[in-house]
């Protein structure tokens, strides 16, 4: 089945730091401590994979308000998304604003209106590299004090006993045998976006190689 629960964080950035070398093994993760409705959450992005020979890739761009729905007009705090298109869920494979139009999704041409919208906010490939490199990129774009938009499954109290996030990645596409596979699901993406003071949004978006870049309704992989 897909995420128990999927939604998004609205907040300020206090600040980011990054695990300890080998703290969890080969792979790490980017810590962010956002600050919402007087609760400082956790949120836990992951730069590289729990078998880091499967690698990790991201990419980086920035977005109008509008390519995100009703999200960004959200009050601070946690909020609940439904995964469907219209609930400002996020979908990395299916999203008009975030998809790369350099054959990933479509395997045939897309219709004249997506085609339209996709011109509008341009292509967005994926980049690969390593865990510093994936760190580096999502540093580039957290600023202390900056609105941010975190998406991805809630949890209530960690080893700390904060409030936060956790699968700020894509949570589809991951192969049958995985212990993952069974989280499949569209629209239930994470990502992390803070908001520039022009109101555009500077997005990164995460996943690891081993998910595919076409999945089936059920955000299982295809062919």
């Amino acid at each position: 089945m897909p995420l128990e629960r999927y939604g998004v964080l609205s907040g300020t950035l206090y600040r980011h730091y990054r695990d300890q070398p080998d703290d969890q093994g080969r792979w790490f993760h980017l810590h962010l401590e956002v600050d919402a409705s007087d609760v400082r959450h956790h949120c836990a992005v992951d730069v590289d994979s729990h078998q880091s020979n499967v690698g990790v890739q991201w990419k980086t761009f920035t977005l109008d308000p509008g390519g995100l729905g009703p999200v960004p007009l959200l009050a601070p705090g946690y909020h609940d998304l439904v995964s469907e298109p219209d609930s400002g869920a996020l979908d990395h494979l299916r999203h008009p604003a975030l998809v790369d139009r350099s054959g990933v999704l479509f395997q045939r041409r897309p219709p004249s209106w997506l085609r339209e919208l996709l011109d509008l906010f341009g292509s967005h490939p994926w980049q690969a590299g390593s865990n510093v490199d994936a760190a580096t990129a999502l540093e580039s774009i957290l600023v202390p004090g900056r609105p941010v938009l975190v998406f991805g499954e809630p949890f209530e109290h960690d080893a700390g006993g904060q409030r936060g996030m956790h699968n700020i990645h894509q949570n589809q596409g991951d192969p049958a045998d995985s212990q993952w596979a069974p989280e499949n699901g569209p629209w239930q993406d994470g990502g992390t976006l803070t908001r520039l003071p022009d109101g555009r949004f500077e997005v990164f978006l995460n996943k690891f190689s081993s998910q595919a870049g076409a999945t089936d309704g059920a955000g299982h992989p295809v062919p």
